[in-house]
């Protein structure tokens, strides 16, 4: 993959992730305020896979292990994509948004919800672009490098 390319793809991935934290933040914020509390093992799963990973892997974009970086985007967005759906928009619990209580928090709280399938959405999609085009670019630079250091005799 040509270095702009595969620039841009990172700096994208980046600028996501960079974006999801924010919202992230903010409904977390929001949950704190209406207050929406999670049980112990939710809580668990956002700060791991919906904080923490997501911000390792955009780090990973930018050294050798770009395309271990994007796997953990894609699938810690992935994974955040399918359990803020479900809890926000299927199940009927206190995190569903429309059983949120009136509150001068509660549209952050709708709002942010709505905007974290879009930002996890975006970054599952460009994830998954980045993935088999940074192996395919890995097996180009690994063949050629492997084509240099062999004697001349056997090309």
């Amino acid at each position: 993959m040509r270095t702009a390319e595969s620039l841009g793809l990172r700096a994208s991935l980046t600028g996501v992730v960079i974006v999801h934290l924010a919202v992230v933040l903010w409904h977390w914020s929001a949950h704190a305020h209406v207050p929406v509390p999670l049980s112990a093992l939710k809580s668990v799963f956002v700060t791991v896979v919906i904080l923490v990973l997501p911000v390792l892997g955009a780090g990973l974009l930018w050294t050798d292990r770009k395309r271990t970086g994007a796997w953990l985007i894609v699938l810690s967005m992935f994974a955040s994509l399918v359990f803020g759906f479900v809890n926000h928009f299927m199940l009927p619990s206190p995190d569903y948004v429309l059983a949120v209580p009136p509150h001068a928090w509660r549209y952050a709280f709708v709002l942010s919800a709505g905007l974290l399938v879009v930002t996890e959405t975006i970054g599952t999609v460009l994830g998954a672009v980045a993935v088999p085009r940074w192996r395919r670019s890995m097996e180009v630079g690994t063949r050629a490098l492997v084509e240099a250091t062999e004697p001349a005799s056997a090309h």
